[in-house]
């Protein structure tokens, strides 16, 4: 097949434009219990779309008093504080542990995990997401937890989505291929 015309499918298939945006989600505000609600990011997806989502590992919430600091994966283990995380406690200090898991809206994640839903579906997000939509509708992101009365702080979050839009130049490609091979099958020997 014409070199140009693989160009232009590759170009074609990879195609679209990539957005990313940055959101903070406050684990207070944003939390799955209490008068939180959702952060209505504004993206709105559709069934089967794809997109990533990531949070910095050492970018901290709390679910409130000592040890229930953690990353967007949730309270899951052992954490120390650094001296210099948002916590303010001294280098070394238990500033997080396991909680065990929270259930809610047919889910079960450490308590303090990023969370998204889509139109009512919850899902985990953590420090790394990547797959598609659950649903069409606008994504909300979550603090994980039952009580929010003493959380505090927020997880700076990247959501990546791209559109479906063929670039021109792919388009361009894929025309001049398809021109190509129709000329070349109209020589004679």
């Amino acid at each position: 097949m014409n070199k140009i015309l693989w160009i232009g499918v590759f170009m074609l298939l990879g195609s679209g434009v990539a957005n990313a945006t940055v959101f903070n989600v406050e684990a207070f505000a944003n939390s799955t219990s209490g008068s939180g609600s959702g952060f209505a990011t504004g993206i709105s997806l559709n069934t089967g779309d794809y997109f990533t989502a990531s949070a910095a590992v050492d970018d901290l919430w709390s679910a409130g008093a000592l040890p229930r600091w953690s990353n967007a994966d949730g309270l899951t283990g052992d954490l120390f504080a650094t001296g210099s995380d948002e916590s303010g406690e001294a280098a070394g200090t238990l500033i997080g542990k396991d909680f065990g898991l929270h259930n809610q809206n047919g889910l079960s994640l450490a308590f303090g995990t990023l969370v998204g839903s889509i139109s009512g579906n919850f899902f985990a997000i953590g420090t790394s997401f990547a797959g598609n939509a659950i649903a069409t509708g606008e994504l909300l992101l979550w603090y994980w937890d039952s009580n929010n009365n003493d959380n505090q702080q927020s997880i700076a979050l990247t959501v990546v989505t791209s559109s479906s839009v063929p670039e021109p130049a792919a388009l361009i490609l894929l025309a001049a291929g398809l021109a190509g091979l129709r000329f070349s099958g109209r020589k004679s020997c």
